[in-house]
């Protein structure tokens, strides 16, 4: 009989995970408007703040993991990330220039990036290694959910007290995600004495073996897992000519609310396949979800029915892939480099995105919306061929996934 997996622990990870994300969702959804509006600026400083940040904040995942590496290190680090993150974010609202909004986010994703690792490294302490599938399916469904639940509340805020004060107040579940995290530390397995190893970034032993080869399979996938923005603006500008712009834009952010919504569904499920079948063989299936998906995109025509499968087949996509992702790393990892290895994951999975995003993005532009998404359909066949590469070679990942 298997141990109880869904415990305090990992319900308080989950919380954090849902309150985290709806803080950040609250902030990122009026961004736009009040750099634009509020401070005045041009729309190139959204982008120039963006893309700092998300490049501090890759960088900081991969540095995250050398103190996730350490199991007291990953506790402290995990509790002042999203201590420190709440803060940050919310003081947005307080700025009254640019420059401000500039050093406030990019210290906000930086502590988001540090505290990464130690949040799923924290998993693999207070769950069975059988059961790890299942608690990174949770925690990926509950920061889904908390995706969807963010931006609706940002409009319910913005009508009451404004955009400035809503943003303040996203400090509100960013601390109660703190808080869930301090319960889900405390209701953890007290730790064995240990001698603390040495703080550095251990990255050539998680390139090594089994584990390095699912990573480089992995980077083939984070490269076409392009933002789900640029599936709005394919959504918005095929149903632009029919519809006018403003009808366009309305029903390409419905669906990306089932594109959510699909994946918090798809997380749950995924968790459960994950424990029975390995990560590789579900890794598999959701990139092959994708490989159909933008393939989908590239042809479509302005059916709405026909984007809204489009949508939900990424959506589930993506909630195939992140779990799996995780669960098999958490497996592979030996436990002296689960820190390193989470670290890892994360800043392949944050410059991925980046350089999907990028390239996707001029290809779209200087070419056709048509040869981005074959473009990034070409990188999940890649990774599809390296991910059963792995799965067959003797003695290989999928075996130690399901160990």
């Amino acid at each position: 009989m298997h141990p109880r997996w869904l415990n305090s622990s990992v319900a308080g990870i989950g919380a954090a995970s849902f309150l985290d994300d709806v803080g950040k969702e609250i902030s990122t959804s009026l961004l736009p408007s009040f750099l634009t509006t509020t401070l005045g600026a041009p729309a190139a400083a959204l982008g120039a703040i963006e893309g700092v940040a998300d490049g501090m904040a890759g960088a900081a995942k991969l540095a995250g993991g050398a103190l996730a590496d350490d199991p007291a290190r990953r506790r402290a680090t995990a509790m002042g990330g999203y201590s420190a993150t709440a803060v940050l974010n919310a003081l947005i609202g307080a700025a009254g220039a640019v420059w401000q909004v500039g050093v406030l986010r990019t210290g906000a994703w930086l502590t988001r990036g540090l505290r990464t690792p130690s949040r799923n490294a924290l998993l693999t302490d207070v769950v069975p290694r059988e059961a790890y599938g299942r608690a990174y399916g949770f925690e990926r469904a509950m920061d889904n959910l908390g995706a969807i639940a963010g931006p609706l509340l940002a409009l319910g805020l913005v009508a009451v007290v404004g955009v400035r004060e809503a943003i303040l107040l996203s400090v509100v579940p960013g601390f109660l995600a703190a808080a869930a995290i301090f319960v889900a530390i405390a209701a953890a397995p007290r730790l064995a004495r240990h001698e603390r190893p040495p703080l550095r970034l251990r990255v050539r032993p998680v390139l090594q073996g089994q584990l390095g080869r699912l990573l480089g399979a992995v980077s083939a996938f984070e490269l076409g897992n392009v933002a789900a923005t640029l599936l709005i603006l394919r959504a918005t500008d095929l149903l632009t000519p029919g519809r006018g712009h403003d009808s366009a834009v309305k029903v390409a952010l419905v669906l990306y609310a089932g594109y959510n919504l699909a994946a918090t569904v798809a997380s749950i499920p995924a968790g459960h396949a994950t424990d029975r079948r390995g990560g590789v063989v579900v890794l598999l299936a959701g990139v092959l979800v994708f490989l159909g998906t933008f393939c989908g995109f590239a042809l479509t025509g302005s059916s709405v029915a026909l984007l809204a499968v489009l949508f939900a087949a990424a959506g589930v996509g993506i909630g195939l892939a992140e779990t799996a992702e995780h669960a098999a790393v958490a497996t592979l990892a030996p436990p002296e480099l689960r820190g390193s290895a989470f670290g890892a994951l994360a800043a392949v999975q944050s410059f991925g995105n980046l350089a999907a995003s990028a390239i996707a993005g001029a290809l779209w532009t200087l070419v056709s919306p048509r040869a981005a998404f074959l473009y990034l359909a070409c990188w999940m066949l890649v990774s599809a061929t390296a991910l059963v590469s792995v799965r067959r070679r003797p003695g290989g990942a999928e075996r130690a996934c399901r160990a």
